[in-house]
C-alpha cells in the first residue's frame, strides 16, 4: 500500500502481516495436532488457498519449540514441483545435526541408517512441516510413510505434518491412496469462517495509529458487504487495500458500500475461481475426470449440454470435491 494512503487513513501497516487471529477452532486444531506429533503420525492439514494454513502452521511450531518437547524440521525448498523423498530427508539432517562439519550421506542404505542414529540420539520425538504438500507424488507420500517406520524401527519418533489444498485430502481419500490415507490423521482448517467481521474489526485495530477509530475510515455497511462478500483472510486484506486504494483516489473518507462494489470482481464466488481455491485448475480437472482441458474450461463457462454439465458435476461430487 503507498505511504500516501497509510498516511491519509491513519494506517501504520499494510493489512497483510498484521500477526495471527486465532479462533477456537485454530486452539482445537492445534491442541489435537500437537497431540498427534507425540505419537509419530502423517498429518495432514488442508484448507482452501487463503485460509490461513501457513501462519497457523506457523503458530504451532512456535508452539512446540517453546514447549521444548519436540523437535521441529521444515522443508524450506521453493521448488515445490520438485521436491521428492531426497530432498524431505536432506531437511531432516540440516535441522537435526549437531555437528558443524556434519556431511549428509547420499547413498540410500547409510542415508536412513545414518538418520536413525540421529533421531535416536535426539531423544525427542521429531516433527518435519512440509507446505504446499499437495505438489508432493504418491511415490513422496509412500516414501514418507516408509520413513515414518524406518525410524521407529530405530527407537525413534517422527512425524510428518502436510499443509495443502483441499485437493490433498481429497487424494489421501482415494482408494488408490489407502496406503497413506488410512494411516493420515487429516484435519480441516475451516479459517474464519463465522468470524470474518470479527476478523476485519479486529485486523482495522492492528493496523490504525492509536486515536483513529474504524468508523474514521470504513462505514459498517462497507465492512459488512466485505464480511458478506470475501471468504478468507488472504481475500479480505486484498480487498481492504484495494478499497483504502481506490477510496483514496476519489477522496472518500470513510470508504463506503460503492468502493466495495467497484472493487469486487463480480465472479469472485464463481465455480471456476472456488475450484481453483481447492487446488483444482483446469488441467488437474481434466486429469482427474478424464476429459481434455477444452471441455473444462467450457464447463467452468457454463457452455456445456446440462447433461454433459449434470454428469461432470456428479463426479466431482462424487470424488468429494464441494461445488
Amino acid at each position: 500500500m503507498l505511504s500516501d494512503v497509510m498516511d491519509y487513513y491513519g494506517l501504520t501497516q499494510d493489512c497483510q502481516g498484521a500477526g495471527y487471529f486465532e479462533t477456537e477452532h485454530h486452539q482445537q486444531i492445534s491442541k489435537e495436532l500437537k497431540a498427534q506429533v507425540k505419537q509419530g503420525r502423517m498429518i495432514a492439514l488442508s484448507g482452501i488457498v487463503g485460509c490461513g494454513k501457513t501462519t497457523t502452521l506457523k503458530a504451532i511450531r512456535q508452539e512446540l519449540i517453546k514447549e521444548k518437547e519436540v523437535l521441529v524440521s521444515k522443508s524450506l525448498s521453493i521448488e515445490k514441483g520438485r521436491v521428492n523423498l531426497g530432498t524431505l530427508m536432506m531437511a531432516l539432517f540440516y535441522d537435526l545435526a549437531t555437528e558443524k562439519d556434519f556431511k549428509i550421506p547420499t547413498q540410500p542404505e547409510k542415508r536412513e541408517r545414518m538418520l536413525q542414529t540421529l533421531i535416536r540420539k535426539r531423544q525427542k520425538p521429531i516433527a518435519l512441516f512440509v507446505d504446499e504438500a499437495h505438489d508432493l507424488g504418491s511415490k513422496t507420500l509412500i516414501g514418507l510413510k516408509r520413513l515414518i517406520e524406518v525410524v521407529q524401527d530405530g527407537e525413534g519418533t517422527l512425524s510428518i505434518v502436510l499443509a495443502g489444498h483441499p485437493k490433498l485430502k481429497n487424494e489421501l481419500r482415494r482408494p488408490a491412496m489407502e496406503e497413506i490415507g488410512s494411516r493420515t490423521t487429516i484435519f480441516s482448517l475451516e479459517g474464519i469462517q463465522g468470524q470474518k467481521l470479527a476478523y476485519i474489526h479486529w485486523l482495522l485495530e492492528k493496523c490504525l495509529k492509536k486515536g483513529v477509530k474504524r468508523s474514521d475510515v470504513f462505514t459498517d455497511e462497507a465492512l459488512a458487504q466485505q464480511a458478506e462478500r470475501l471468504t478468507t483472510p488472504l481475500q479480505i486484506e486484498q480487498h481492504l487495500r484495494l478499497a483504502f486504494e481506490e477510496a483514496y483516489r476519489i477522496g472518500q473518507k470513510p470508504v463506503e458500500t460503492e468502493i466495495i462494489d467497484a472493487i469486487l470482481a463480480k465472479d469472485i464466488n464463481a465455480l471456476g475461481p472456488r475450484l481453483t481455491r481447492h487446488g483444482y485448475n483446469a488441467k488437474a480437472l481434466a486429469e482427474l475426470l478424464d476429459t481434455k482441458p477444452a471441455e473444462i474450461r467450457s464447463f467452468l463457462q457454463g457452455n456445456l449440454t446440462p447433461a454433459r454439465t449434470q454428469e461432470l458435476q456428479n463426479n466431482l461430487l462424487a470424488i468429494g470435491i464441494p461445488l
